[in-house]
């Protein structure tokens, strides 16, 4: 039986990947900071696919979580792993809670990349195996309002797509999702219910989403984007001068 770890699994995003690969008869390690919502997740997911569920209620931002995390694991191969954890806030950074942006940077950042070193490290010796990192649309440019948030997601996908050639003669897969909006508690905890980004690009289903970026990995692709919407917004920042990208972004972002 293959082997799926999912970070950030209890909701959104991270709940529709777990479901995915129950579908599909791959054992599930749901990782999230809330035991309950795992084992409401767990109940779910072994009731309706008869799956085999491992949860582990860690919170990312403690020093040791990876460590603990990885050692917790290693009876099983895990297969692939998803580093679908993280969030995001809103405002002008010198306004903003100081230790909010650093626990951001902890999981979006330190988390990801320990974890990919950990796990990524047995794949590379077993020559097999998936990482697909979660990213953002936001990865694309300098975001004014939600810098540190958009700086993490953008050190996601170059982490990601240098970590993918590194990989490239190997039988390890790595992709970075970069989804838009998508319709998940994320946007209410961000505070971005009422950005004008809702009517740019109206939020995606989750299942959508992770379906794109399941097809992806197993396809080999660097990077997918999930949406029309989210394809126009790379290409228009790829030829908008960066000066007016941060205008707009800032727009977008600021206004409330």
């Amino acid at each position: 039986m293959k082997t799926v770890l999912i970070t950030g699994a209890s909701s959104g995003i991270g709940k529709s990947f777990a479901r995915r690969f129950a579908l599909r008869g791959w054992r599930i390690i749901a990782v999230a900071r809330h035991e309950d919502a795992l084992e409401t997740l767990k109940g779910e997911l072994e009731e309706e696919f008869q799956a085999e569920v491992l949860i582990y209620a860690i919170d990312l931002t403690e020093e040791d979580a990876c460590k603990r995390l990885y050692n917790a694991c290693k009876d099983v191969r895990v297969d692939v792993l998803i580093n679908n954890a993280g969030f995001g806030d809103s405002g002008a950074f010198l306004e903003s809670d100081l230790k909010k942006q650093e626990a951001m940077v902890k999981v979006n950042v330190l988390a990801l990349m320990r974890l990919t070193h950990m796990f990524g490290h047995d794949m590379k010796i077993r020559n097999s195996g998936g990482i697909l990192n979660v990213a953002s649309i936001a990865a694309f440019v300098p975001g004014p309002y939600m810098s540190v948030y958009y700086a993490t997601k953008s050190f996601v996908l170059s982490f990601s797509q240098a970590l993918a050639e590194e990989m490239r003669d190997t039988d390890v897969k790595v992709t970075c999702l970069c989804p838009g909006p998508v319709n998940t508690d994320f946007f209410r905890k961000a505070d971005l219910l009422d950005s004008p980004m809702w009517k740019i690009a109206p939020p995606a289903k989750p299942c959508m989403v992770v379906h794109k970026a399941v097809v992806g990995l197993f396809l080999g692709k660097d990077v997918v984007i999930n949406s029309i919407s989210g394809r126009l917004f790379y290409l228009i920042s790829r030829i908008t001068p960066r000066k007016l990208m941060l205008k707009l972004t800032g727009m977008v972002n600021g206004q409330r």
